[in-house]
């Protein structure tokens, strides 16, 4: 990553555990596709049965954006990172021992619960550590989460083939996370930046951009959940080789990330970097939900991922860019809208799967992908505001 830096950016041990708990956080985002898959296949689930495990992440991660700010201010953020990291452990081996879809529900809001607190809480310090160029750190942490990420899918995937099967792999993080806590904790973490005086509430600023993070996320949503059945509808590859095929649409994330890195060395490129990576988004989207053959959509799952790599770091950037210095109220209120993204559109392309088939229900996709123009627009017609430099 030092290449991509500008000169002033500097990474201290703070930023480090911040990228590290970020990965270990995007570990379960993005293994929840393909473990929903791999669960609907092995305890024989409907579509919309099998998605309520993204509902229950959702319930999970709103409780977390109602109750971060509060929490936040009264445990601290250093008590708050690792309490979060021992309930992101608890819903990991829950999860791993659970065998019954009873069980599988309520480990997945445990595990929400936690591993969102810990996203949330390492997002706010890299905006306040960072201050103008949190947008390229949190590019370079999202870099990390999808390194992390291109992993997930194809163990899960190989895993499911052997005797021990895919749920030992869930706890890879918990070593992670125990290795940080050894390292780091009793590493002093900074306090919020001090807003203005006179900002009691959020500007309106801050809404759209808001939103758009929600869109963001709800785009990259639908494919990691339908990734592996579109592949499967498309072009009739087996689930286990789709789910590991997915980390194809990983690599394009990293790929995205690592040039909107580059791209944003200079402050003030944010919403032209999300305006390509919608356009590239979108082209390579129709490509692979119209492509019939393996070939053509793994090179539209890469394009694809290329675009929605940048989306929801830079998104937020500009969230906390518009949020005149309240960052974790700003970090709370878009963890709501994002857990509502996470919940809303997997479970809406779930029931309109079960409907109309999974290619006619992701014509939501596109849909999304232009919701999300219009709102970058609107984001790019409105002064940041604040004191916080921008």
């Amino acid at each position: 990553m030092a290449a991509l830096s500008s000169p002033s950016f500097r990474r201290d041990r703070l930023t480090w555990l911040t990228y590290f708990s970020i990965s270990a956080y995007a570990f379960y985002v993005y293994a929840l596709g393909p473990v929903v898959s791999l669960l609907r296949t092995e305890l024989h689930l409907s579509y919309t049965l099998a998605s309520l495990h993204s509902t229950l992440w959702a319930v999970g991660a709103v409780a977390t954006g109602l109750g971060f700010d509060v929490l936040s201010r009264r445990l601290g953020r250093r008590l708050l990172l690792w309490l979060s990291a021992l309930v992101t452990a608890v819903g990991a081996v829950l999860f791993t021992l659970a065998h019954e879809v009873a069980l599988t529900l309520p480990a997945t809001a445990i595990l929400a619960v936690g591993s969102s607190t810990l996203g949330a809480v390492s997002s706010t310090l890299i905006a306040d550590q960072h201050g103008g160029q949190r947008d390229h750190a949190l590019l370079e942490a999202n870099a990390g989460a999808s390194g992390t990420g291109i992993a997930v899918p194809a163990l899960l995937g190989l895993l499911a083939g052997t005797a021990a099967g895919w749920r030992p792999g869930l706890l890879l993080p918990v070593v992670t996370l125990a290795a940080l806590f050894a390292v780091y904790r009793r590493l002093p973490l900074p306090a919020p930046v001090a807003p203005a005086a006179s900002a009691r509430r959020l500007p309106r600023s801050f809404w759209p951009a808001c939103l758009l993070v929600a869109f963001a996320v709800a785009i990259e949503f639908a494919i990691l959940f339908y990734g592996v059945p579109l592949l499967g509808a498309g072009s009739g590859i087996p689930t286990d080789r789709a789910a590991a095929i997915l980390s194809v649409f990983l690599v394009g994330e990293l790929s995205g990330r690592l040039a909107g890195a580059r791209l944003t060395r200079r402050s003030g490129r944010g919403e032209t970097v999300v305006a390509v990576s919608l356009v590239l988004t979108l082209a390579g989207f129709l490509v692979l939900w119209l492509g019939r053959t393996a070939p053509l959509q793994g090179v539209a799952l890469y394009a694809t991922g290329a675009g929605v790599g940048n989306l929801y770091p830079i998104s937020l950037a500009l969230a906390f860019r518009a949020s005149q210095g309240l960052n974790d109220r700003a970090m709370a209120r878009t963890q709501v809208a994002i857990a509502i993204a996470i919940g809303t559109a997997p479970v809406l392309l779930g029931a309109l799967s079960d409907r109309f088939g999974v290619l006619r229900a992701l014509a939501v996709e596109p849909a999304l992908i232009v919701g999300a123009a219009v709102l970058l627009f609107v984001v790019r017609g409105r002064p940041a505001g604040g004191t916080v430099p921008p």
